[in-house]
């Protein structure tokens, strides 16, 4: 994926400046380590001929440092070679100054693939827990940061022979999908359920159980109904919850 973003003749280094620091901070938001990013400046003899600067992007992969992108200053070559070859003119006309010039590229150019395999490799894990009899156990865990991850929240209710438990939980689901991507399942040990959310990335679950209709046990939500487990996929930690502040509560963990 490619941007031919136009400049003015003699802003070329300073917009190749700009993009470099924009797509350093675009693979960190995404869940990159800029640590884990080198900028690697390309020296005039490896250069394109038409290049007068060039950046390659650099990812610290498991099987070595390989080239994410690169970001070349181009120059006008590439609307030269436009105009020669269909005879049109290119030039733009500045209504600020009165001037025609013929713009300037900078092209960032990104590999799609690349990337996704680098989101892969930064989010994938695998650590040494303790099931509920005690027992060690490798947990196997996906952490991409919550905007990438292709399923924001699971939902489980506790049991799935239980019909008020199953209505409460989808009744949950049907508030949370149309602000995000929502899994439901009932198939299994509600320990089962969490792993295999873990293991395809998913930020947060969200377990309906008796509880939920009784009211809560403990804590400031003590004897309220209505409520839920929230579970955190790092750190595992559990919360309780209301339905209500579902919405208001996830919403800004996944920008």
């Amino acid at each position: 994926m490619e941007v031919e973003f136009f400049v003015k003749p003699g802003a070329g280094f300073e917009w190749l400046e700009k993009w470099k620091e924009d797509r350093l901070a675009f693979y960190e938001a995404i869940g990159i380590p800029r640590e884990k990013v080198h900028v690697h400046t390309i020296p005039e003899a490896d250069r394109a001929f038409y290049s007068q600067g060039t950046y390659d992007l650099e990812y610290e992969f498991p099987f070595g440092i390989q080239e994410l992108e690169g970001i070349a200053y181009r120059t006008d070559y590439d609307l030269k070679q436009h105009a020669q070859a269909s005879g049109k003119p290119l030039e733009y006309f500045d209504e600020e100054t009165k001037t025609k010039f013929l713009p300037h590229v900078v092209e960032p150019s990104a590999g799609v693939d690349r990337t996704i395999l680098a989101l892969l490799c930064e989010a994938y894990a695998e650590e040494k827990t303790t099931d509920e009899k005690g027992k060690e156990e490798i947990r196997i865990v996906m952490r991409f940061a919550p905007r990438m991850a292709p399923i924001k929240v699971g939902i489980f209710p506790l049991l799935k022979n239980k019909p008020e438990l199953v209505a409460k939980a989808k009744e949950v689901q049907e508030l949370l999908r149309p602000y995000m991507t929502t899994f439901y399942d009932e198939s299994g040990a509600i320990g089962r359920r969490y792993r295999r959310m873990d293991e395809v990335g998913t930020p947060f679950g969200i377990t309906v159980d008796f509880e939920t209709l009784e009211g809560a046990k403990e804590g400031d939500l003590a004897g309220q109904k209505d409520t839920v487990t929230l579970r955190h996929r790092d750190s595992m930690k559990q919360e309780r919850v209301t339905i209500e502040s579902l919405v208001h509560k996830l919403v800004p963990l996944i920008r």
